[in-house]
């Protein structure tokens, strides 16, 4: 159906490829924390970032010599990236009798849909980057390589701004918590934690070494969030991932204030360390809710 690409439109394929691709390297470092499968998993999302960085940039060349047969592939890929999302899942699901504490079901939906989400980074970053080029479609190649780059830098940028998350450290204050153990029953900052601490081994090894933070909302509604199953979740398992656990590993709420408490035996015995990892702990878009809209919902009710 179309004719032999030009040099011009060779030239819009690369440029458009290699910074679609570079949208996938820069969120990748992002990805460490989350998913540490490290040199496989980095070979995996680059592979799958330059096959959506591909098919972004062949599209405006497919519709400029009326291929287009090659433009439904684009609908192909949205399928090809939700089977991404689902082996994601899957594969976390299949992790987590391995490790120290559960991720838990939100955090892994979570996780699945930011690796989902970033290839589409890559394949929206060609796209503009190729449809610049059209655009521009200056006689010096160097001045739509440089007009397609800029365009595609400022998409990147515009992108990690719109998708950039936030943290527990945003929303709550992260204090370490004084421990005691009452009669074999664990306390932080007077919160009960738990009465598995049965021998006298155990209440003196997390006298000893336990250690313990407390989250402090910073507004009311925000207790919503930070209380939330699936959230606390997610701070036990980054804590436990980052310091291992030797021994006992809790998340507690305080019905009255709304504190949240971990507590921990772990095998790095590092507070500052532990109180860094709890305020990097991601916001689950599950837990997360908007004080603003549920009151503009309630007031419609009315």
């Amino acid at each position: 159906m179309g004719g032999p690409l030009s040099k011009e439109q060779v030239v819009l394929i690369v440029t458009a490829l290699i910074l679609g691709t570079l949208a996938r390297v820069i969120t990748l470092k992002e990805d460490f924390r989350q998913y540490p499968s490290y040199p496989n998993g980095y070979l995996i999302h680059l592979v799958l970032g330059f096959v959506a960085a591909s098919l972004g940039a062949v599209a405006i060349p497919a519709i400029m010599t009326k291929n287009f047969i090659a433009v439904t592939f684009l609908t192909l890929a949205i399928q090809q990236f939700r089977d991404v999302r689902r082996s994601e899942r899957e594969s976390l699901k299949d992790l987590e009798n391995t490790e120290f504490a559960y991720r838990g079901n939100a955090y892994i939906d979570g996780i699945s849909k930011t690796f989902e989400s970033r290839n589409y980074f890559s394949l929206v970053v060609a796209l503009g980057t190729g449809i610049t080029i059209q655009v521009v479609e200056s006689k010096s190649q160097l001045i739509n390589i440089i007009a397609g780059a800029i365009v595609g830098f400022i998409i990147i940028y515009i992108l990690k701004r719109f998708s950039k998350g936030k943290t527990i450290g945003d929303i709550a204050e992260v204090k370490e918590g004084n421990i005691e153990v009452k009669n074999h029953e664990l306390y932080v900052e007077g919160i009960y934690v738990s009465n598995l601490l049965g021998t006298e081994n155990a209440s003196q090894l997390f006298q000893e070494e336990g250690r313990a933070v407390v989250i402090y909302p910073k507004k009311e509604h925000l207790r919503v969030t930070l209380e939330n199953l699936g959230q606390r979740q997610a701070v036990l398992f980054e804590a436990t991932r980052t310091l291992g656990v030797k021994r006992y590993h809790f998340t507690r709420r305080d019905f009255n204030d709304g504190r949240v408490v971990i507590a921990l035996v772990p095998i790095i015995n590092d507070i500052d360390g532990l109180i860094e990892v709890v305020k990097k702990t991601p916001l689950l878009e599950s837990s997360k809710k908007s004080p603003s809209v549920m009151k503009s919902n309630m007031v419609g009710r009315e």
